[in-house]
């Protein structure tokens, strides 16, 4: 049974005139398709089971090692706005599929320590670093060593989740639009229970617009995608929406992403980053043989940048150790 094919023509019947189709999906490398999933489940199998993806679990969010089960890692805010969007895209009737795989792909390049890894790779790295750019470099290069010859919809989609350009797909424009919505939500949920903000510390006018509570700021911000996006050629959340949620980010950046005491061990992480990084330049024997194999077609800075860019949190913390911490001394 060619289950692909009902898909596809499932997709072609109900979705949305402008939304993706998975027959029109296209690949770098032409590859036999599946009997059973789209082009666009591929991608979301393919995404699920890297190696990348696994490590999102030990990767800093917002708060470096925080003592507490329950503060967001990069993995658990992948998986909101995963769920934030795929709501958005049933109601929209647009590709639930197109929609997951470029939500559980857009931060598989983010640094250890969250951004203030990725600021100090960037200013250490000669190349510069951006973790939408390296989100595609994994899934175009490193994964599997030559990559997951993902589909042009999804690569465009991780490539433009941030930044200025606009997704070609309105599943990429969607995407774009929750993750801020999961970040500035789960974000200040975290900085209430971790004491970094009070409720009164809240700016009210943009409270009264979204909300008091994260559930049901979500739930307007999804409505308003909803409303405002309906049989449109754009994903757009509204005019009043988006100024008050730019205006609650710009907010969270005063008070918990700059500054808070949430964040003083930032320095010391940046300095982790930037120790490791300089290390392996000069002591490329330390690098682990996949990585050396690249070297070669590469360059050894972007060999490096590449690894520790791919590090867990306490993954570089244990290299720093290694590379920079007296062992202890054994007798003959």
């Amino acid at each position: 049974m060619l289950l692909r094919k009902e898909a596809e023509a499932w997709e072609e019947k109900l979705l949305y005139p402008g939304a993706a189709r998975s027959i029109d999906a296209g690949r770098a490398r032409p590859e036999a398709e599946c009997d059973v999933r789209t082009a666009f489940q591929r991608d979301r199998d393919r995404i699920i089971h890297s190696k990348a993806f696994r490590r999102l679990k030990h990767k800093t969010q917002v708060f470096i090692a925080p003592e507490g089960d329950h503060y967001r890692t990069r993995l658990t805010h992948t998986l909101e706005v995963c769920q934030i969007a795929r709501t958005v895209a049933r109601a929209l009737k647009l590709n639930e599929d197109l929609t997951e795989a470029i939500a559980l792909g857009h931060d598989l390049g983010h640094t250890p320590f969250g951004h203030a890894g990725e600021d100090i790779l960037d200013a250490t790295h000669a190349g510069g670093f951006k973790h939408n750019e390296q989100s595609l470099r994994v899934v175009d290069v490193l994964e599997r060593d030559k990559g997951l010859n993902l589909t042009e919809q999804v690569r465009d989609g991780i490539l433009h989740h941030t930044g200025p350009f606009i997704p070609a797909t309105l599943e990429g424009q969607l995407v774009k639009i929750c993750d801020r919505v999961a970040y500035i939500n789960h974000d200040i949920d975290d900085a209430l229970r971790a004491g970094i903000l009070n409720f009164s510390d809240m700016p009210v006018a943009e409270i009264k617009i979204l909300g008091e509570n994260s559930s049901v700021r979500i739930n307007r911000m999804v409505k308003a995608m909803i409303e405002n996006s309906w049989q449109k050629e754009a994903i757009t959340i509204g005019e009043e929406m988006t100024e008050a949620m730019n205006s609650l980010r710009d907010f969270m950046f005063r008070c918990v992403y700059i500054g808070s005491n949430a964040k003083r061990e930032e320095h010391r992480a940046r300095h982790v980053i930037e120790s490791v990084y300089n290390y392996l330049l000069a002591e490329p024997d330390f690098l682990p043989e996949d990585s050396k194999r690249r070297i070669e077609s590469e360059g050894l800075p972007q060999t490096v940048c590449d690894y520790v860019a791919g590090m867990t949190d306490r993954y570089i913390l244990a290299r720093y150790h290694e590379f920079f911490l007296p062992k202890p001394w054994k007798s003959a």
